[in-house]
Protein backbone atom coordinates (compact mmCIF):
# COMPACT_ATOMS: atom_id res chain seq x y z
CA UNK A 1 0.00 0.00 0.00
CA UNK A 2 2.13 3.13 -0.99
CA UNK A 3 1.24 6.18 1.54
CA UNK A 4 0.23 9.69 -0.17
CA UNK A 5 3.14 11.25 2.46
CA UNK A 6 6.22 8.60 1.65
CA UNK A 7 8.74 9.80 -0.88
CA UNK A 8 11.94 8.59 -1.34
CA UNK A 9 13.38 10.97 1.29
CA UNK A 10 10.37 11.21 3.53
CA UNK A 11 8.32 8.90 5.63
CA UNK A 12 9.92 5.01 6.53
CA UNK A 13 13.30 5.85 5.23
CA UNK A 14 13.23 9.46 7.44
CA UNK A 15 12.19 7.62 10.39
CA UNK A 16 14.59 4.63 9.70
CA UNK A 17 17.17 7.19 9.68
CA UNK A 18 16.06 9.46 12.96
CA UNK A 19 15.64 5.96 14.47
CA UNK A 20 19.37 4.75 13.66
CA UNK A 21 20.45 8.07 14.47
CA UNK A 22 19.31 7.88 18.18
CA UNK A 23 21.84 5.15 18.15
CA UNK A 24 24.50 7.14 18.04
CA UNK A 25 23.46 9.74 20.66
CA UNK A 26 23.29 7.29 24.16
CA UNK A 27 26.50 7.87 26.71
CA UNK A 28 29.13 5.13 25.76
CA UNK A 29 29.63 2.25 27.73
CA UNK A 30 32.26 2.19 29.96
CA UNK A 31 35.82 1.19 29.22
CA UNK A 32 35.67 -2.68 30.37
CA UNK A 33 32.15 -2.95 30.01
CA UNK A 34 30.08 -5.59 28.27
CA UNK A 35 26.60 -5.79 26.43
CA UNK A 36 24.01 -7.09 28.54
CA UNK A 37 22.66 -10.66 27.30
CA UNK A 38 20.00 -10.21 24.29
CA UNK A 39 16.41 -10.66 26.38
CA UNK A 40 14.15 -12.82 24.83
CA UNK A 41 11.82 -11.17 21.86
CA UNK A 42 8.34 -10.41 23.35
CA UNK A 43 5.22 -11.23 21.46
CA UNK A 44 4.30 -7.76 19.62
CA UNK A 45 1.19 -6.36 19.65
CA UNK A 46 -1.27 -7.40 16.78
CA UNK A 47 -3.22 -3.96 17.23
CA UNK A 48 -2.66 -0.82 18.44
CA UNK A 49 -5.34 2.08 19.69
CA UNK A 50 -7.82 -0.90 17.56
CA UNK A 51 -5.64 -0.89 14.30
CA UNK A 52 -3.72 -3.60 12.76
CA UNK A 53 -0.34 -3.40 12.93
CA UNK A 54 2.39 -4.54 10.59
CA UNK A 55 6.19 -5.42 11.56
CA UNK A 56 8.68 -2.85 10.08
CA UNK A 57 12.42 -4.06 9.19
CA UNK A 58 14.95 -2.68 11.61
CA UNK A 59 17.85 -1.24 9.55
CA UNK A 60 21.65 -2.12 9.59
CA UNK A 61 22.15 0.63 11.85
CA UNK A 62 19.39 -0.10 14.16
CA UNK A 63 20.10 -4.00 14.53
CA UNK A 64 23.77 -2.94 15.58
CA UNK A 65 22.37 -0.96 18.46
CA UNK A 66 19.65 -3.50 19.40
CA UNK A 67 22.96 -5.72 19.34
CA UNK A 68 23.73 -3.76 23.00
CA UNK A 69 20.65 -2.54 23.91
CA UNK A 70 19.52 -4.16 27.15
CA UNK A 71 16.37 -5.31 26.23
CA UNK A 72 14.46 -5.96 22.48
CA UNK A 73 13.46 -3.19 19.88
CA UNK A 74 10.57 -3.45 17.39
CA UNK A 75 9.30 -1.02 14.71
CA UNK A 76 5.58 -1.71 13.40
CA UNK A 77 3.36 0.72 11.66
CA UNK A 78 -0.65 0.75 11.24
CA UNK A 79 -0.30 2.12 7.53
CA UNK A 80 -0.44 5.94 9.10
CA UNK A 81 2.04 5.83 12.21
CA UNK A 82 5.22 4.22 13.05
CA UNK A 83 5.68 2.43 16.29
CA UNK A 84 8.84 1.82 18.11
CA UNK A 85 8.71 -0.55 20.09
CA UNK A 86 11.55 -1.00 22.94
CA UNK A 87 11.44 -3.46 25.76
CA UNK A 88 13.86 -2.62 28.56
CA UNK A 89 15.26 -5.16 31.09
CA UNK A 90 17.81 -2.89 33.42
CA UNK A 91 17.77 0.71 33.98
CA UNK A 92 19.65 2.51 30.91
CA UNK A 93 20.53 5.67 29.41
CA UNK A 94 20.43 4.08 25.98
CA UNK A 95 16.64 4.78 26.28
CA UNK A 96 16.64 8.62 25.93
CA UNK A 97 14.36 11.39 24.45
CA UNK A 98 13.24 11.42 21.57
CA UNK A 99 13.66 14.88 20.77
CA UNK A 100 17.28 14.53 21.13
CA UNK A 101 17.47 12.24 18.38
CA UNK A 102 15.50 14.43 16.14
CA UNK A 103 16.87 17.71 17.36
CA UNK A 104 20.30 15.99 16.48
CA UNK A 105 18.81 15.36 12.86
CA UNK A 106 17.98 18.96 11.98
CA UNK A 107 14.60 19.08 12.84
CA UNK A 108 13.08 21.85 14.61
CA UNK A 109 10.77 21.25 17.83
CA UNK A 110 7.95 22.67 18.54
CA UNK A 111 4.93 22.28 20.69
CA UNK A 112 6.58 20.75 23.08
CA UNK A 113 4.07 19.72 26.18
CA UNK A 114 2.49 16.77 27.90
CA UNK A 115 -1.17 15.19 26.28
CA UNK A 116 -3.85 12.94 27.15
CA UNK A 117 -4.96 10.28 24.82
CA UNK A 118 -8.64 8.59 23.97
CA UNK A 119 -7.55 6.05 26.56
CA UNK A 120 -6.23 8.47 29.02
CA UNK A 121 -2.62 7.78 28.84
CA UNK A 122 -0.39 10.45 29.52
CA UNK A 123 2.30 10.88 26.72
CA UNK A 124 5.29 13.45 26.29
CA UNK A 125 4.12 14.89 22.54
CA UNK A 126 6.10 17.54 20.20
CA UNK A 127 5.91 18.42 16.39
CA UNK A 128 9.01 17.98 14.62
CA UNK A 129 9.85 20.04 10.92
CA UNK A 130 12.69 20.09 8.37
CA UNK A 131 12.23 20.75 5.23
CA UNK A 132 9.07 21.18 4.89
CA UNK A 133 8.33 17.63 6.25
CA UNK A 134 6.60 18.20 9.83
CA UNK A 135 5.57 14.96 12.00
CA UNK A 136 4.10 14.52 15.35
CA UNK A 137 6.11 12.44 18.35
CA UNK A 138 4.40 11.12 21.05
CA UNK A 139 6.38 8.66 24.00
CA UNK A 140 6.10 7.07 27.10
CA UNK A 141 7.57 4.62 28.99
CA UNK A 142 5.11 1.93 31.14
CA UNK A 143 6.77 -0.47 34.02
CA UNK A 144 5.60 -3.62 34.93
CA UNK A 145 3.61 -1.94 37.78
CA UNK A 146 1.43 -0.36 35.01
CA UNK A 147 2.99 3.30 36.43
CA UNK A 148 4.15 5.47 33.51
CA UNK A 149 6.59 8.12 32.78
CA UNK A 150 6.85 10.71 30.24
CA UNK A 151 10.19 11.64 31.06
CA UNK A 152 13.46 9.20 30.70
CA UNK A 153 15.71 10.82 33.55
CA UNK A 154 12.74 10.24 35.84
CA UNK A 155 12.09 6.54 34.66
CA UNK A 156 15.64 6.12 34.31
CA UNK A 157 16.42 7.35 38.29
CA UNK A 158 13.33 6.06 39.16
CA UNK A 159 14.61 2.49 38.03
CA UNK A 160 18.21 3.02 39.39
CA UNK A 161 17.08 3.30 42.57
CA UNK A 162 14.64 0.26 42.28
CA UNK A 163 11.26 2.73 42.30
CA UNK A 164 9.89 1.61 39.40
CA UNK A 165 10.00 -2.61 38.58
CA UNK A 166 11.55 -3.76 35.17
CA UNK A 167 11.02 -5.29 32.57
CA UNK A 168 9.50 -1.25 31.13
CA UNK A 169 8.15 -0.73 27.61
CA UNK A 170 9.00 2.65 26.29
CA UNK A 171 6.52 3.62 23.01
CA UNK A 172 7.42 6.09 20.34
CA UNK A 173 5.02 7.09 18.07
CA UNK A 174 5.29 9.08 14.90
CA UNK A 175 2.35 10.23 12.32
CA UNK A 176 3.22 12.90 9.88
CA UNK A 177 1.15 16.02 9.96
Amino acid sequence: MRLPWITPRIGHVAFALVIAACAVLPLARAPGATAAAPAAAPELPRTWDGRALRPLALSPVEHRFAARFPGHIARLTDGDSVLVLRTVSQPTRMLHPAADCYRGLGYAIREARLERDAEHRLWRCFTAERAGSTIRVCERITDAAGQAYTDTSSWYWAAAFGRSPGPWQAVTTARPL
